[in-house]
């Protein structure tokens, strides 16, 4: 079996989707696929330095517009899948239209090879924040990406949903963490916090990915305001590469803590190694992620505060569903995390400080995440793959 991923971001580019089909290729490489990734040029980094990985990578494209289709086209007549993946985000691949007739346009070029299966996994359904007037334009090349697909995937329930409404038959396949849960070896936790500045009395909350409009950046700065000897770790990185309206929206978060006089209360960090970001997740005390549309499997964010059984604080979905799948294990208040309203300052507190005030309900809800991570391992996420691409080649 050979399968070519199409992926507008892949490392070291920061971004969950780029990270997600990383861990997938890998997988697949263990079940015996052979693999390639197409790519932005701007994950050359990352051939230098895995030159010995198990898979093709093809850092080849260097813009995501209608000349790109030309390097997906030769992509193919070199790797000859009988598999051809799209990992689809829209920001991901520029907000250009391209990939999305990729499936009806590429089969027509000259000398093309003997038609691949087209499968497409969607991330993200939700309205681009980059492009949220584009209205009907949007939603009907979306719709023609899903229908000219052979198969496909949707990575939470939400987006499950969604796509039954178009009339396409998706599978549920879902994301998992894009961090390993070890952290270096010489990891000891009490000075790890010593050497982020936090001391043994102080409780520290962490903030895990980057910051956008969807993830409740001042929702969570407000409620640091209101908990006494705090400090909060905003750690994975400031800044994702597909959207640029990010850079504003820090900005604001930034201006925020200076206003509310708490700039020596909240600690940045880079974008980090895994075994970095592990460290950090392992040294909080309360994982705050208080998305503004609610918690969704869709967000690697959680994913990887589930895999490493953190107490996790998070929203509920603002706007609950008539109808809802529920084919995957559900976030439950007190057995897995604590669920607030979003847009909530004053809940984020009263929860995160709840939380603090029981070493017993941290331990309950940390171990109900980790037991609640083991649906989604990257082996059985890739088992779920490999049926799905074996259906579509007999």
């Amino acid at each position: 079996m050979r399968v070519l991923f199409i992926t507008g971001e892949f490392p070291p580019m920061p971004g969950g989707v780029g990270a997600c089909t990383n861990e997938i290729a890998r997988a697949l490489v263990a079940l015996g696929a052979q693999v390639g990734v197409l790519t932005s040029t701007r994950a050359r980094e990352f051939v230098i330095r895995n030159s010995r990985e198990a898979f093709v990578i093809l850092p080849t494209v260097s813009k995501w517009n209608w000349f790109s289709l030309r390097a997906i086209a030769r992509a193919l007549r070199e790797f000859a899948p009988g598999i051809i993946h799209i990992q689809y985000q829209t920001g991901a691949f520029a907000m250009h239209p391209a990939i999305n007739f990729a499936p009806r346009l590429i089969p027509l070029f000259p000398s093309f090879p003997l038609r691949p299966k087209f499968v497409t996994t969607f991330h993200d359904l939700r309205v681009p924040y980059l492009f949220p007037k584009a209205g009907r334009v949007r939603d009907w090349v979306t719709h023609e990406l899903a229908r000219s697909s052979d198969a496909v995937i949707a990575t939470n329930d939400e987006d499950f949903m969604k796509l039954e409404t178009w009339d396409v038959k998706p599978a549920l396949i879902p994301i998992g963490s894009n961090v390993t849960t070890q952290p270096f070896t010489t990891y000891q936790r009490a000075a790890w916090r010593a050497q982020i500045g936090v001391a043994e009395n102080e409780t520290l909350v962490g903030y895990f990915g980057f910051l956008n409009h969807s993830k409740g950046g001042e929702t969570l700065i407000r409620a640091l305001a209101q908990i006494p000897n705090a400090k909060l770790l905003m750690f994975g990185g400031q800044l994702g590469a597909s959207d640029p309206t990010d850079v504003a929206y820090l900005a604001q978060v930034k201006s925020l803590i200076t206003e509310l006089g708490l700039t020596a209360r909240v600690i940045w960090t880079k974008f980090a190694p895994d075994e970095i970001v592990s460290a950090h997740f392992l040294a909080c005390d309360v994982c705050a992620l208080p998305y503004r549309d609610g918690a969704s499997y869709r967000r690697g964010t959680l994913m990887a505060g589930l895999a490493h059984g953190c107490a996790i604080v998070t929203t509920v979905v603002s706007r609950q569903s008539s109808v809802v799948s529920q084919q995957l294990p559900a976030l439950r208040d007190q057995e897995n995390c604590l669920l607030i309203p979003p847009d909530d300052p004053r809940a984020l507190a009263d929860a995160i400080q709840r939380a603090m005030a029981s070493p017993e309900l941290r331990a309950k809800i940390g171990a109900g995440a980790r037991d609640l991570a083991q649906n989604f391992t990257w082996d059985k996420i890739a088992q779920q793959h490999f049926a799905l691409y074996e259906k579509l080649l007999v």
